[in-house]
Formats: C-alpha cells, sequence, structure tokens
C-alpha cells in the first residue's frame, strides 16, 4: 500500500523528511534569561540589537552576556531570520566588521540548546535562545519568536 502512496520507499522517506522541517519550521523559539535577572521582557528589535552587536546592555543598563548557537544550528537560523530579519551569513559578516573594527565581541557560542539553557541558568547577565518546547524552570523567558 506504501508503494501505492508513495511510490518508492524513497520517496516515501523524502516525504516524512519534508514534514520534519516543515514542524522545525515552524518551531517557536524563547528568548531566555537567568531567573534572578530583573529583565522581564524584550521586544524582538531590542533582541536583534543584542544579538547583532548594536547593543551591549539591556534595557534598563544592565550588561548581557550572549549565547548563541553555531553557524550549522537551524534554530541558530530561524532566530536570526525571524528576530533580526538576517541571514546566518549576513549575521557572521556583521560579527567579522565588529569584531575586527574593536566595537563588539560575539556572542559565546555554545554546542546545542541543552549548553545554552545550562549556561543561561548559571549566569544571572546571560540571555540565549532555545525551542520553546525546551523551557523550563532554570531559565525565564522574556521573548517568544514565532
Amino acid at each position: 500500500m506504501s508503494k501505492k502512496l508513495f511510490g518508492s520507499p524513497r520517496a516515501m522517506l523524502a516525504a516524512l523528511l519534508m514534514m520534519m522541517l516543515s514542524t522545525l519550521a515552524q518551531a517557536q523559539l524563547a528568548v531566555i534569561v537567568n531567573p534572578k535577572s530583573s529583565l522581564s521582557t524584550l521586544t524582538p528589535e531590542q533582541a536583534a540589537g543584542l544579538f547583532l552587536g548594536k547593543s551591549s546592555t539591556v534595557p534598563g543598563g544592565g550588561p548581557a552576556s550572549l549565547a548563541d548557537l553555531p553557524d550549522s544550528s537551524a534554530v541558530r537560523e530561524q532566530f536570526y531570520s525571524k528576530a533580526a530579519g538576517k541571514t546566518s551569513a549576513q549575521v557572521k559578516a556583521a560579527w567579522s566588521r565588529l569584531t575586527f573594527s574593536g566595537k563588539a565581541t560575539p556572542p559565546k557560542e555554545l554546542a546545542t540548546a541543552a549548553d545554552v539553557k545550562k549556561y543561561v541558568a548559571a549566569n544571572v547577565d546571560a540571555i540565549g535562545y532555545i525551542e520553546k518546547s525546551a523551557v523550563d524552570a532554570t531559565v525565564k523567558v522574556v521573548l517568544v519568536v514565532e
């Protein structure tokens, strides 16, 4: 029966992969801070300003210690696309300019979303982003990116 619906196992696998990618593309992302942070909310513009190096302090003036995911992360691509309207290549180029000129230091790059959550939970000034479904009581959500 599956051969009649999908034609071949490869076609079935391709259809399954497309469904999974579609689900990932629809995942909500959460910008997170330490629960002890005084920050209660961020706008998408404020988050973009922080993660693109336009600002190094959170609203209210406190320092921001940013946690980022690797270039290869689909969640990173989605975050920068939705929150800042930028591709990974544009983000990388912007940070290269800022780093070369000495104007800013890029966010700390961590290997996984679990590492980002752990870093944010352990550092009161930390800000990161993960899939909303991974949020727990160790972090506080200040922005949901859809």
